[in-house]
């Protein structure tokens, strides 16, 4: 894939990932339920690669503040990191595991992006961004427990986009 390409395509999957969001927010705490922003990011490590996946997870809710005010100041750190780390491990793994069943590696994959990504929130709260007011729990709860509805959402979804992506000669 040419640079141009992976530029128009980066920037398209900033600008889903700036403007879904926005369908779920009449809906309290529905970010942290849905996790609408992760999907394009995760969608992006697999078609653009890990340097442009990670660009659009720094970029996507860097935009999303500035323009919406979505995620809050306090947030914006921690989410920069953790969906910068989808979309550079999702890039990686796909491109470097060597799984010749592409369900099996794609959903490989994503959970292995996902976990990263996790667990970088989880580190970075814990060390920088709440240092000394977060525990295991807290992390648990945030990371997994609200977050249900948006795994298995993203775990349902991004298989299917992938595989059509496939099909279509995108990827």
């Amino acid at each position: 894939m040419n640079r141009t390409r992976q530029l128009v395509l980066t920037a398209m999957f900033i600008a889903i990932g700036v403007i879904l969001p926005q369908a779920f927010h009449a809906i309290p705490n529905a970010g942290s339920i849905f996790l609408p922003m992760h999907i394009p990011v995760l969608v992006a490590g697999f078609v653009v690669g890990p340097l442009f996946g990670a660009l659009c997870g720094i970029l996507t809710p860097i935009l999303s503040h500035l323009i919406f005010g979505m995620p809050p100041a306090p947030m914006l750190g921690q989410m920069i990191c953790e969906l910068a780390t989808y979309g550079l491990v999702a890039g990686l793994l796909f491109r470097y595991l060597k799984i010749e069943n592409q369900l099996l590696k794609v959903y490989a994959t994503l959970i292995g992006a996902m976990l990263a990504g996790r667990l970088v929130y989880g580190v970075l709260n814990a060390l920088i961004f709440k240092a000394g007011s977060y525990s295991l729990n807290a992390w648990l709860s945030a990371a997994f427990v609200t977050a249900i509805p948006g795994i298995i959402i993203q775990l349902i979804l991004i298989p299917l986009l992938i595989s059509r992506l496939q099909k279509a000669k995108l990827i």
